[in-house]
């Protein structure tokens, strides 16, 4: 089994809890009174239609944006900590430089991170990117791209993955291989949640958007 150095996690976040939380965005409520208790080693996939306000919740509990109503938790830890140095937030898209080599790349996000002196290795272990290092990221294909992206979770550990359709762009060899990371990042104590159209490659509780009423 994959095994990652969990990192600093000690009082950064020890689980996610939502207590009511509603979300609007463009002046249209998206849902309300949402309630989600997370905790470490569990999963959960964020399900609903296009629009439904996946993608809004992820950026809301990273703090991007403001709750219409509703609080965030981090199990007890201060919110802006939390945020700043106990989760990831990864997009449905990359958010990668064209111009820089994927060696670049990764070394930014690791430095970004506040990754270990090897844990851009270890990325590159666990995701097969030693081949592609010296590769412009223009001509990585997508699956490549993604897996690039994906790094930056292992470079710098952190115990909450708020993910934007993970997987999207990868094969079935690679989504599976994505999923043994996972295990080990739950092994390990940490935390996902997912927003997906199609089902995660392990067993994860789900948790359905409806609009609101």
């Amino acid at each position: 089994m994959l095994k990652l150095r969990p990192g600093r996690w000690a009082g950064v976040i020890t689980a996610l809890q939502l207590r009511g939380v509603a979300v609007s965005r463009g002046g249209r409520r998206l849902f309300s009174g949402l309630d989600l208790d997370l905790a470490p080693g569990e999963v959960c996939a964020l399900t609903g239609a296009n629009g439904a306000g996946k993608t809004s919740l992820l950026r809301t509990i990273a703090g991007l944006s403001a709750p219409d109503m509703g609080d965030i938790g981090f199990g007890g830890a201060d919110p802006g900590d939390a945020r700043q140095g106990g989760l990831h937030l990864l997009g449905h898209l990359d958010g990668l430089k064209a111009a820089r080599t994927t060696r670049e790349e990764l070394t930014f996000w690791s430095r970004w991170g506040g990754a270990a002196s090897d844990g851009a290795d270890q990325a590159v272990t666990a995701l097969a990117l030693g081949g592609l290092l010296d590769l412009e990221v223009r001509r990585l294909s997508a699956g490549q791209r993604r897996r690039l992206a994906l790094a930056r979770l292992l470079a710098a550990p952190r115990p909450l993955w708020l993910l934007d359709e993970p997987l999207s762009p990868l094969d079935a060899a690679w989504r599976a291989r994505f999923g043994a990371v996972m295990q080990a990042h739950l092994a390990g104590g940490g935390m996902i949640l997912a927003a997906v159209h199609d089902p995660l490659p392990i067993p994860a509780r789900s948790l359905a958007l409806e609009a609101a009423a």
